[in-house]
């Protein structure tokens, strides 16, 4: 007879199959909800990336749009600066309007930045465009330079042109004055073609005789035991002249400051009342050229070259001076009354007087206005309004200007250079 257990036993192995599948089925359904929430996750994080790559380049497709309106704003800029040299009205005004619309452009960029509306859909279509924009405007920027660099070689160009036909002819006036004499070249100057070529030739003639009369003077003063040095202190203060023989310039700018005084005044502060002033003193001019000063001022002592001659002289020579010089004020007297000395001193300061007469007129026969200037001492050295009397320019070293020895001239829109004495500062 069996145990009566057997039954159980089955009935205990069929419940614990059920248990099983019941552990089994509690446990599938936590399994699937898991896999579930980490799919939704994964699609979570992918739409973040999506939209931050989405953002990434809509941002860049926005600063792109940036670059290239501030390039294009340069360029509009560029060419309105191109525009006004040489003036150019319609031009100016459209590149004008093409720096509001940039600038307007810019302004609507940094609202739409401040209020995050940098959308800029397709981006890639917004970014490659704006590259574009941006390079034709810097293609465009460096053409507008190149032209504007061309313009100033050419300028420069016509200046170097300009400055070697003046030296030329200077040369030429030089080499025939010295070779021919002076007369004969101003002769060839006539009324109706009258230039500033003319002017520099007769400016030319007129500074040999100053340097002349400079040069006696010196003598003078040696022989009367002056301080050469404290003359030239006293005329131009602390200055420092590289070489000793260089405090004749001193000297010569106290002359041609004092001659020069009243230059564009006709008459030299005497009213002329001439309707035909240019003609009048053109007639003065071609009267003068060659003549005697010393004879044609006693001739004619009330004439407007004797008032002058007179006026310079006593303007010129101290009484000190003459007094130191001949022991006595007989020229002055002489000069002073009305009558002209045969001493070689008067004579060298007449001859002086008629070419800076001769000057004068000639100016004053100009259809365009002469004007003098002078230059401030300490100023910059500029080749284009000075020349150095000396020839020590060193490059790389700062020159200034320690004083004025000849003015310049301003003969319409023609420079004649003004003569200074340079100094250096380290």
């Amino acid at each position: 007879m069996e145990p009566p257990s057997r039954p159980k036993s089955r009935i205990a192995q069929t419940l614990s199959r059920l248990i099983s599948c019941s552990r089994i089925r509690s446990k599938k359904p936590q399994e699937d909800l898991q896999r579930c929430d980490s799919h939704h996750s994964d699609e979570e994080d992918a739409n973040q990336e999506e939209e931050e790559s989405c953002a990434r380049a809509a941002m860049e497709a926005f600063v792109a749009k940036l670059f290239a309106s501030v390039s294009a704003a340069k360029a509009a800029y560029a060419e309105l600066q191109l525009a006004q040299i040489p003036y150019n009205r319609d031009a100016i005004r459209s590149a004008d309007q093409a720096v509001v619309d940039q600038l307007k452009a810019l302004s609507d960029l940094k609202q739409r930045y401040a209020n995050q509306q940098i959308d800029s859909s397709p981006p890639h279509e917004t970014l490659m465009l704006g590259k574009i924009q941006e390079h034709q405007s810097l293609v465009k920027t460096y053409e507008i330079t190149m032209k504007q660099m061309q313009a100033e070689i050419d300028a420069k160009e016509a200046r170097i042109a300009s400055l070697q036909n003046h030296l030329l002819k200077s040369v030429e006036i030089e080499r025939k004055m010295n070779a021919s004499g002076s007369i004969s070249i101003l002769d060839g100057i006539g009324f109706s073609d009258v230039s500033h070529n003319d002017f520099a030739l007769v400016l030319h003639y007129l500074l040999k005789s100053v340097r002349g009369f400079v040069k006696l003077l010196i003598r003078e003063m040696e022989s009367a035991n002056w301080d050469i040095d404290a003359a030239a202190d006293a005329i131009h203060h602390d200055v420092v002249f590289k070489k000793s023989d260089d405090r004749a310039f001193a000297i010569e700018s106290f002359v041609c400051r004092e001659i020069f005084s009243g230059f564009t005044s006709p008459g030299f502060g005497d009213e002329i009342h001439e309707h035909d002033r240019r003609r009048f003193f053109f007639d003065q001019f071609r009267v003068l050229r060659s003549v005697s000063a010393i004879n044609f001022a006693k001739q004619s002592p009330n004439s407007l070259f004797g008032k002058f001659l007179k006026s310079k002289y006593l303007e010129v020579v101290h009484p000190k001076m003459e007094s130191s010089f001949s022991g006595n004020l007989y020229q002055k007297e002489m000069v002073d009354s009305g009558e002209f000395p045969e001493t070689d001193f008067f004579k060298a300061f007449a001859e002086m007087g008629r070419r800076l007469w001769l000057l004068h007129s000639l100016s004053l026969s100009f259809e365009c206005h002469v004007s003098v200037f002078q230059v401030r001492r300490n100023s910059k050295f500029s080749q284009v309004y000075m020349e150095s009397v000396t020839d020590e320019l060193v490059s790389g070293e700062v020159l200034r200007v320690a004083f004025t020895v000849v003015p310049g001239f301003k003969v319409g829109q023609t420079v004649v250079q003004s003569q200074v004495y340079l100094s250096r500062l380290n």
